[in-house]
């Protein structure tokens, strides 16, 4: 009889359970790199760092590359095992993940484009606090969504969840400050510009990195929480 292991089944072919642990390996290791990504990219932007805003688009290739590449494990493995019940789940978390991850790749990349165009401005304009600390505060949950997904744990998914919640209400009083900013100084429209364009990205990356932890409450529960508030959320699946 095949036992539970880690989140899915422990199969009699060693090679099937290979195949599992493989594509959550991969998952980790494409979600390191993005998250480095993201890391440099509001270090790019806060240091006016044109050459580490230049490591995160040369990266991307590699994201995209490895998007691909897990994509395919895991139609080879629906394919070939046809995985049923908590195996199925983790295959169809895999590859909505590595989407997810893939989008967080392209956001990063939208601030290192930001940054470039905000070193050779030179000048600093107002908003560096509030990307400073949003930027702390999603890269933390990229970080979270990627352990909760690995540990397979719920109560540190629903963190990442609630996290997002607050990283959108800073995000919108942010907005708010920097609208009325460039409406008093209508020469600093242009820089702020890029840097609310850099915040919305970053808000964006919150998004993501919540669609990954939804992945594992789904995962772990076998519920689609995807449209399910997070009062209720937590209501349903926190730990006593």
């Amino acid at each position: 009889m095949p036992t539970e292991l880690d989140g899915h089944t422990d199969h009699i072919s060693q090679q099937f359970n290979n195949e599992l642990n493989e594509i959550k390996t991969h998952l980790m290791e494409m979600g390191g790199l993005v998250e480095q990504q993201v890391e440099n990219a509001v270090q790019a932007i806060i240091d006016a760092d044109s050459g580490k805003a230049d490591e995160v688009l040369e990266s991307d290739h590699t994201i995209n590359s490895m998007e691909i590449s897990i994509d395919e494990e895991c139609a080879r493995i629906l394919a070939r095992r046809q995985p049923a019940a908590s195996d199925l789940r983790l295959v169809i978390s895999v590859t909505k993940a590595i989407t997810d991850l893939e989008r967080i790749g392209d956001e990063a990349t939208k601030v290192a484009h930001q940054a470039i165009a905000l070193a050779e401005d030179g000048a600093a304009p107002k908003g560096y606090v509030e990307i400073r600390h949003i930027g702390e505060q999603v890269s933390k949950m990229v970080h979270d969504s990627l352990d909760a997904f690995a540990r397979l744990d719920v109560d540190q998914a629903l963190t990442v969840v609630k996290a997002d919640k607050r990283v959108d209400a800073e995000y919108a009083t942010a907005m708010r400050a920097l609208v009325t900013f460039m409406m008093e100084d209508p020469r600093s429209i242009s820089r702020v510009l890029n840097v609310m364009w850099s915040l919305r990205s970053l808000e964006r990356i919150g998004d993501h990195s919540r669609n990954i932890a939804q992945y594992v409450i789904y995962l772990v529960k076998g519920k689609d929480v995807r449209h399910t508030g997070l009062t209720e959320m937590v209501e349903r699946f926190k730990s006593d």
